[in-house]
């Protein structure tokens, strides 16, 4: 017996049409005209089935989807049907490698030889360098950080191509975490995106490749970088192919949503550094297109985002894979303790650094205004602050709202009102993001609408499995509840089965953005709906005030946020912004905090009580033990 689940049926966003510009500007304003896809269609899903969707549909003048459709048709949890159970599967083929160190080749990963200028210098101007770039150490024999490119050491191959970018002077985190990468310890480092941390593992990855044999037919890479996103890992490719130019430094980046071939192909020949997802190189480990033998050099980047997203059951499936003597970097942008935990099970002795405070708090060269509105405000408020932030035509403004739905509304909106916006989430197709990022990137159009939830992931999900005797719609109600915090931002592929006293399952997580992490020159943040907690607001209005540069970020709060005021006036407190006095009392009155980055129950307790706009298809086999 199965019960199948799904909000709506088949159908989708409307039939044919397409693109059109027409740009063009009156009285001050772009004017965009026409939308996606005209005509057709109807509504999110249409069609049979239960949940949301419905039919209908009709025309559409400058929107994404026809009228009609909506929240229709049907009742409850219905249609469905028996999924397949792939993705339950994935990483069962991997079996945990046996290593005897002692048999293994040796490998050479210490190469830091410390400049006589840094170890001339006191432990005073040592301590007064750390606290005037806000470094933290911890660990034991920690390096001292270098203050200028050339006292990190790095061969000439490496120092031309950096000094060919012109940046006048290390980052923070470059000029402590470079001497840690270079000795060969295995390394911590908490950064915010944007702080240069990438170039913090490239250059001595870089180092490290050069000083290992050539690779023979068949083997793998050398260097292993996970990312969580498929952006993430083509930036960081990237800087991989600038940097490592002269060294003739062979790489592939590795991720799903596109066809496999050419990353087989480039895995066949040959590369050093493979920058990849976790799923997509699962799926290349155990189909046999590459294998992590070679592997002495690894970063996990962005390892919060990768646990928050449920990948750490297939980052440990990986790390089995590769020999325990490795060096191993690991990146953060917070430290929760779940990202302390892996590091704990796989790095040794490990040295770390902080750039900042562990404490919750944003960006301070980003300007953060909140205005305590009504809901019925909200669009009238944003028109004004768009009028006046688009007086200016290099400005880039990105608009966060809660769901897919009202970022769709939201777009469909100020096109309407001759706004060049475009929309980004899940529900649209890897070439249409792909093409969206661009437009907002180029600047062609400067106004982006966005969810903020995270690039696809996948994690397993355990529940205790329900007596025997509880009916089958009890047992289904209870996981349901289990699964609350989440629902609306994942998929279950497969089918739920008992092992024991467990259920297991695997989440197709459809939580999806942009990847905005890594577009330059944001100098605006728009909080359109505010977040479930202030952990994501910091992480929302952080794609603006970026390297070295100010940013601006603007949130209308509602009354129905009151429970986030009491965080969000102590983020603003600690980066010595005004509070709204509106916002003041309703701290004081409203109650105290939302949940928090891994609050509340479930699988990774989810996140602050779960996201909006995503769909639920679950497949649920009780099985009795």
């Amino acid at each position: 017996m199965s019960y199948g689940g799904g909000y709506g049926g088949g159908g989708g966003r409307g039939g044919g049409g397409g693109y059109s510009n027409g740009y063009d500007n009156h009285g001050g304003r772009n004017n965009y005209s026409s939308g996606y896809s005209n005509g057709g269609g109807g509504g999110y899903g249409g069609g049979g089935g239960g949940g949301y969707g419905g039919g209908g549909g009709g025309g559409n003048v400058n929107g994404y989807s026809g009228g009609g459709g909506g929240y229709g048709g049907g009742g409850g949890y219905g249609g469905g049907g028996a999924g397949g159970d792939r993705m339950s599967n994935l990483g069962a083929g991997l079996q945990k490698q046996s290593w005897d160190i002692n048999a293994m080749p040796k490998f050479e990963k210490s190469f830091y030889k410390e400049d006589p200028l840094v170890t001339n210098r006191s432990e005073a101007d040592v301590a007064k360098f750390r606290k005037e770039h806000n470094i933290a150490v911890q660990g034991s024999d920690v390096p001292r950080p270098v203050e200028t490119f050339d006292e990190a050491g790095f061969p000439a191959y490496v120092m031309s191509e950096v000094k060919a970018q012109g940046f006048p002077a290390p980052t923070a985190i470059q000029s402590q975490g470079w001497p840690m990468a270079l000795s060969g310890r295995d390394v911590v480092g908490i950064a915010e995106t944007g702080s240069g941390k990438t170039l913090t593992y490239c250059l001595p990855a870089i180092v490290h490749i050069n000083a290992q044999p050539l690779l023979a037919p068949g083997d793998g890479p050398i260097v292993l970088v996970l990312a969580p996103t498929r952006e993430l890992a083509v930036q960081i490719q990237q800087e991989i192919t600038k940097f490592g130019k002269s060294s003739r430094i062979r790489n592939t980046c590795v991720y799903g949503g596109v066809p496999k071939g050419g990353q087989i192909r480039d895995l066949a020949k040959g590369v050093e550094v493979c920058i990849a997802t976790p799923g997509r190189l699962i799926d290349m480990l155990e189909s046999g297109k590459t294998n992590l033998r070679r592997v002495t050099y690894l970063v996990l980047d962005e390892a919060d985002r990768m646990l928050d997203m449920g990948f750490e059951p297939q980052i440990r499936k990986i790390l089995g894979q590769i020999r325990p003597d490795r060096q191993t970097c690991m990146w953060s942008a917070t430290w929760p303790k779940e990202v302390r935990a892996l590091a704990s099970d796989y790095l040794q002795d490990f040295i770390q650094v902080n750039i900042g405070s562990l404490e919750l708090s944003a960006n301070h060269r980003i300007t953060q205004i909140v205005e305590v509105v009504s809901e019925f405000e909200k669009r009238d408020k944003m028109t004004k602050h768009l009028e006046k932030i688009m007086e200016d035509k290099d400005n880039k403004i990105l608009i966060f709202t809660g769901t897919k739905r009202v970022a769709d509304d939201i777009t469909r909106f100020l096109r309407q009102d001759g706004w060049p916006a475009l929309s980004i989430h899940g529900d649209k197709q890897q070439n249409e993001r792909d093409w969206v990022l661009n437009e907002f990137k180029t600047g062609k159009s400067p106004i982006m609408v966005a969810t903020d939830v995270a690039s696809r992931g996948i994690g397993m999900i355990e529940t205790p499995l329900p007596p025997a005797a509880t009916p089958r719609r009890l047992q289904l109600s209870a996981l349901l509840s289990t699964l609350r915090r989440y629902l609306a931002c994942a998929s279950c592929p497969g089918p739920f089965v008992s092992y024991g006293s467990l259920f297991k399952g695997v989440l197709d997580v459809d939580s999806y953005t942009i990847a905005l992490d890594h577009v330059r020159n944001i100098t605006h943040v728009l909080n359109y709906d505010y977040p479930n907690n202030s952990e994501d607001y910091i992480h929302r209005i952080g794609r603006t005030g970026r390297a070295g540069l100010k940013g601006t970020a603007i949130t209308l709060f509602t009354t129905d946020n009151s429970k986030q005021a009491r965080d969000l006036v102590s983020v603003l407190t600690e980066a010595k912004q005004n509070v709204d006095p509106k916002l003041a009392e309703m701290a004081r009155y409203g109650g105290g905090g939302g949940g928090g980055r891994y609050g509340g129950g479930g699988f990774r307790g989810g996140r602050g009580g779960g996201r909006g706009g995503g769909k639920l298809t679950l497949f649920f086999s009780p099985v009795p033990s």
